[in-house]
């Protein structure tokens, strides 16, 4: 009969670039794993998506390839791709980014357009122990399926791609381990629904469960966002029908500080900004910016959109800009520190009653200090509302478009941001069934065009 097997399983998520935290983990799993490999136990480590992040000028440089260099540095025996990696990445960036990746990439969900798997993504892969346990492990992400598109992804829905692959590894394997990048209320709903499943990986939602969660025979963990927290699970298995899974939380500020740990932090930092060096323009004088009252830069961000966008006039908040452009030679690396979201410029349709709504609540005055997390937004607050071609008369709740009182019946087409399409900031946004985001350009590539457009470079 076989002997009681002790397997240790170790996993990030959600680290979106935040290497303040990554000296630490990656130290402490490159000595957990040579550990573990000394006493001749096996040892897998997973990360559950969302890993690279733009707002950061390292990844911003190097297109995420500077942390898939991370990865490979720790020893990662698997990895899966959050909407980080999925739809902020260029098509052929996203395409190549794994090139040099010493891991598995497991993805079931993603394909391209004609329907063919990717070569560097795998839909599933079985690890076998030591003592011939066999470990299925597949993976699911979050499913933004027009954006994907536009970007030249297919992307099948979640649910039904695990059901295909469950499928396929139940009478193949011992133990089946879920990565999902779907976000907690999926990964019970599947826990519910699948209780074949032993362990859920989880991410996306950023939640922390600091023991796991049980749920029916499944086994839950995530470890919360930004590497604060580093994952541990202790798999004891005898036999199929004997499988016990206990899942903890490891604290990274209790860990121990990393040899040189402040210059480490400091020179992913300082590689984004060597790299991103480029002039772009050179302006004649500082574009100021506040976040209180109108102000040059982010007016111009509002015009670079309208422009782009072709848009019958433009919403954008001022929050969004975050540095000013400071007289002289401007690069690549201003803009990112001016604009580090991975928000794409957007364009919704209204009608014109539906737009006033819009306007007259972008008028109230509570915007400015509201505080924003997520959707892309990588600022801290609103900031006042920007507008190109639109007029408002708030004693008289009058509003004129180019020049022309609003038609309530006519449909305008509003450049914006997308944020405001996915948030319940403005809901007429969401409910609008006409929306066209413009991708992979972030808003610092419109800033970039715009600048060019007006100061040359």
């Amino acid at each position: 009969m076989k002997e009681k097997e002790v397997i240790h399983i170790y996993h990030t998520n959600d680290l979106h670039s935040h290497f303040e935290n990554w000296p630490r983990i990656a130290d402490y799993l490159k000595e957990r794993k040579a550990h573990h490999e000394a006493m001749g136990e096996d040892v897998f480590i997973f990360d559950i998506g969302d890993f690279a992040d733009r707002w950061h000028p390292f990844t911003e440089a190097t297109m995420g390839k500077g942390n898939v260099g991370l990865l490979n540095d720790v020893g990662y025996t698997a990895v899966t791709i959050g909407n980080n990696e999925g739809i902020t990445l260029p098509h052929n960036a996203l395409d190549e980014l794994y090139n040099a990746s010493n891991f598995d990439v497991i993805v079931a969900n993603l394909y391209y357009l004609n329907r063919e798997r990717p070569d560097w993504v795998l839909p599933y892969q079985i690890y076998e122990t030591k003592q011939g346990t066999r470990i299925g492990v597949t993976a699911i992400t979050a499913y933004y399926r027009k954006l994907y598109e536009q970007l030249g992804w297919d992307l099948s829905e979640p649910l039904t791609e695990l059901d295909i692959q469950l499928n396929k590894l139940k009478e193949k394997t011992d133990i089946i381990i879920l990565l999902s990048h779907l976000g907690i209320y999926d990964d019970e709903k599947i826990a519910e629904l699948h209780p074949n499943i032993d362990l859920i990986l989880g991410g996306h939602t950023h939640h922390i469960l600091h023991m796991g969660k049980q749920i029916n025979r499944t086994t839950l963990a995530a470890a919360g966002k930004y590497g604060q927290y580093v994952g541990y699970v202790k798999v004891e298995e005898k036999q199929r029908t004997n499988v016990k899974v206990k899942a903890s939380l490891i604290k990274t500020s209790n860990l121990p500080p990393s040899n040189n740990e402040e210059n480490k932090i400091q020179s992913y930092a300082q590689i984004g900004k060597e790299q991103l060096n480029t002039e772009v323009a050179v302006i004649p004088e500082t574009l100021a910016f506040d976040w209180t009252i109108p102000s040059p830069t982010p007016q111009i961000l509002c015009e670079a959109i309208h422009e782009w966008c072709n848009a019958d006039c433009t919403l954008i908040n001022s929050g969004l800009v975050l540095a000013p452009l400071k007289k002289g030679e401007i690069t690549k690396y201003d803009l990112h520190q001016m604009l580090p979201h991975p928000i794409n410029p957007c364009t919704v349709e209204l009608t014109g009653a539906e737009l006033k709504e819009i306007l007259l609540h972008a008028e109230s005055d509570h915007w400015p200090s509201l505080e924003v997390k997520g959707l892309g937004f990588r600022g801290s607050v609103m900031g006042k509302f920007i507008y190109y071609g639109i007029e408002i008369n708030r004693s008289k709740l009058e509003v004129e478009i180019a020049g022309k009182p609003l038609d309530p019946e006519r449909i305008y087409k509003l450049g914006t941001i997308d944020m405001f399409t996915f948030g319940k900031f403005f809901p007429e946004m969401q409910r609008s069934e006409m929306k066209q985001y413009y991708m992979p350009e972030f808003l610092r590539d419109v800033m970039e065009w715009k600048l060019k457009k007006l100061y040359g470079s």
